[in-house]
């Protein structure tokens, strides 16, 4: 098997993906993820698709992602290495999309407003 390159974005995250066959290796940024994401709510959320597949120690992973926050970073990588498992497999499709795996989140930060404190906060109205 070759090298599987996909890519996944949630906000601002970018995660760009590097899938071959291991021994269930996951590298982030050149860390281990376990000390790149220091929660078990968002460890659980790299590994999802990967538990979901079981194939958590079939496949060596090696992420590169930027920008945002570690939240939108671990659901971005989350989606590539859902959408790399799909490509391995496509009977896999129907229970990802089940967990919704395969769903890019559209939701993002809404600009703010010239005029206004913030996005949808005014500044003070004085009638007089």
């Amino acid at each position: 098997m070759e090298v599987i390159n996909t890519s996944g974005r949630r906000k601002t995250s970018v995660a760009r993906i590097y899938a071959s066959r291991g021994k269930g290796q996951i590298t982030v940024n050149g860390k281990d993820f376990k000390d790149y994401f220091p929660t078990d709510i968002l460890r659980y959320k790299v590994t999802q698709a990967l538990v979901t597949a079981k194939s958590e120690d079939k496949f060596d992973i090696t992420a590169t992602i930027t920008g945002g926050g570690l939240t939108g970073q671990a659901e971005a990588l989350r989606l590539a290495i859902a959408k790399a498992m799909v490509t391995t497999d496509e009977a896999l499709k129907l229970a990802f999309k089940a967990d919704k795996l395969l769903t890019r989140d559209p939701r993002m930060v809404e600009r703010k407003k010239s005029g206004q404190k913030k996005a949808r906060k005014r500044f003070q109205f004085s009638k007089r």
